[in-house]
């Protein structure tokens, strides 16, 4: 599952943090792959779950940030990029740890599934994000079903992703200012998850706990 919001939060966690995080997932027999493996390593991950692939490339990412506003645009280039099966996935990689993270995309929905799968038998918590407001917009009815299976502990959405996911159930209330999607949102991904949080760039975050709602 190594993708670019999974992979910057477990490399924050090893080298700022000093927690105990590994990958899992797949590269390729390439330049990029290779500096993928070097650099977790370097900060600490334990990449001994990484899949090398031959033949196929490493997965890559163009982000395209606003000069003015700092705002980004990530666009993901999945054409033969090296990626693991469901069926590769075992018991051993998640024994012993503590948490699963993970990121919603229809690309790799099903290898999600089956890992959660897996880490739920083993007694792991799981953290999701929600990749991207386009995702969300095109995917809500997956998304939807994958927070109501109760596999879902702590789920993360920044602003606009939070805004999608409730902007056409909350459109008959109606809801037209953007801190009261922001705040069903919360209130509706606490209902399905034991955390909620919606990131709010430079103002921080809101988080959910039950009752509980702290900024």
């Amino acid at each position: 599952m190594a993708g670019g919001s999974v992979t910057n939060t477990i490399r924050g966690l090893a080298e700022g943090f000093g927690v105990s995080c590994g990958l899992l997932g797949a590269y390729g027999d390439d330049e990029q792959g290779r500096l993928l493996v070097t650099n977790m390593s370097l900060s600490g991950v334990d990449v001994s779950r990484l899949r090398k692939k031959k033949g196929a490339a490493t997965g890559r990412c163009v982000c395209l940030v606003d000069a003015s506003s700092g705002g980004r645009t990530m666009r993901p280039c999945f054409s033969n990029a090296a990626t693991i099966r469901a069926d590769e996935l075992t018991r051993e990689d998640f024994r012993g740890s503590k948490w699963l993270v993970v990121r919603f995309g229809m690309f790799s929905l099903g290898v999600t599934k089956a890992a959660i799968k897996i880490a739920k038998q083993e007694g792991l918590s799981v953290s999701m994000d929600l990749a991207s407001f386009e995702t969300v917009r095109d995917h809500r009815k997956s998304l939807v079903a994958l927070l109501e299976s109760g596999d879902i502990d702590l789920c993360f959405a920044n602003e606009d992703e939070a805004r999608e996911l409730v902007r056409n159930a909350a459109a008959a209330d109606p809801y037209d200012d953007h801190g009261q999607l922001t705040g069903a949102a919360l209130a509706f991904m606490g209902e399905k998850c034991k955390w909620a949080v919606v990131t709010l760039g430079p103002n921080g975050c809101v988080a959910k706990r039950g009752a509980e709602i702290g900024e």
